[in-house]
């Protein structure tokens, strides 16, 4: 009897371990791609080009996993799959899907337009914001994301939902209130990347949910995403940055080669830390829940502004962190409806409105366990 309560305490303790590293793991890149975008923009003023150069390092790396996969490589076999390999038979796999022309641009389109937008303007905001002001106007995505669903009718619409955007949107207004460090055209870059953020997911989760394209995958919609983002971001690129950058001499203009290297490598280190992060969501979710990941991303939202004004100098007023404090209500409170939705839902037919989480976490038990029911919300 005690051998089997230590077996069971052990095996609790693992499984929070591991949870505990994939939440550390979560943390690290979304922390950290953050405070490098910050930390780049004061000596590289270029965020669009910077953009583009992640989007094809992030496209290199997803082809690469892609390839990976292909080949059996990463995924590790389960019981069934060793016993095959020890018969002399390779575990089948299915072949990785490949858009044609037609239905990537009319599918895939809109929703990496959106994103390059929302992701190039996002990083365009740190020439002039603060890490601090970046985060609380990013978590007013919520609402876009919240309005864009109703609009496409992937949620319902409920009496609560008002509660989270008046809290939302007070805590956004009690945040720049007299904001020491409030810069208007820095703001407005970010909220309009938080508005094409609420377009961006509501695409993205509808994108999901067309199975025949088969991209449930995060990888392959990443490895499908980056080639139209990158077109799509490319013109805003030429317009505002082709000439300063063709003149600049930390580029085209160079006089050292070892500074060149080096630049570009600070470059690519953001499109590994985008990759990462996603990857690392991706892996929480499917080892969690949505609801973890969540969850995870409200105390995030802390850590960032905590290590914000310790690392970076920002200046909070006692209003501005009660603005803070009001939003994350706003946000939990989100958390909190969307988890009880979840609960109330019943019976074997498959959800309306899934979550792009949950979708994820989908596809993952139906590679690693094949047969099993699909999972409801």
């Amino acid at each position: 009897m005690a051998a089997g309560c230590l077996g069971a305490c052990w095996r609790a303790a693992r499984r929070a371990g591991g949870v505990a590293g994939l939440v550390l793991l979560y943390y690290g890149f979304s922390i950290g791609i953050t405070f490098y975008n910050k930390w780049l923009m004061r000596s590289f003023s270029f965020p669009l080009f910077m953009t583009l150069l992640h989007l094809m390092v992030i496209f290199l790396l997803s082809g690469l996993a892609r390839r990976g996969r292909g080949l059996g490589l990463g995924g590790g076999a389960k019981a069934g799959g060793g016993a095959s390999l020890r018969g002399g038979h390779a575990p089948k796999r299915a072949p990785r899907p490949l858009l044609p022309w037609d239905a990537y641009l009319r599918q895939v389109g809109p929703a990496a337009l959106s994103t390059a937008l929302d992701v190039g303007l996002s990083n365009w905001s740190f020439l002039y914001i603060t890490v601090s002001l970046y985060t609380m106007t990013k978590s007013s995505a919520v609402l876009f994301i919240l309005f864009f669903s109703l609009v496409f009718r992937l949620e319902e619409p409920r009496l609560a939902q008002v509660l989270v955007v008046l809290l939302i949107a007070g805590g956004l207004f009690l945040f720049t209130y007299k904001a020491v460090q409030f810069n208007g055209e820095g703001f407005a870059l970010v909220l309009a990347a938080s508005f094409l953020g609420g377009i961006r997911w509501t695409l993205t989760q509808m994108l999901l949910q067309k199975e025949e394209l088969g991209l449930q995958n995060p990888i392959d919609t990443m490895f499908h995403l980056q080639p139209a983002m990158f077109l799509g971001l490319f013109p805003l690129f030429a317009a505002f940055e082709g000439l300063p950058l063709s003149t600049s001499e930390k580029l085209f203009r160079f006089h050292e080669e070892g500074l060149l290297l080096s630049l570009l490598a600070k470059l690519a280190l953001g499109g590994v830390l985008a990759f990462g992060l996603g990857f690392s969501e991706f892996l929480l979710v499917s080892k969690t829940s949505s609801l973890a990941l969540s969850i995870s991303g409200i105390f995030k939202e802390v850590c960032v502004l905590l290590l914000a004004t310790h690392l970076m100098g920002d200046r909070l007023s006692l209003l501005n962190w009660l603005g803070f404090v009001v939003c994350l209500l706003g946000i939990t409170l989100h958390v909190v409806l969307r988890a009880l939705g979840t609960k109330g839902q019943k019976g074997p037919k498959p959800p309306k409105e899934p979550d792009l989480e949950l979708l994820l976490l989908r596809h993952q038990d139906g590679e690693e366990a094949a047969g099993e029911a699909p999972l409801q919300r």
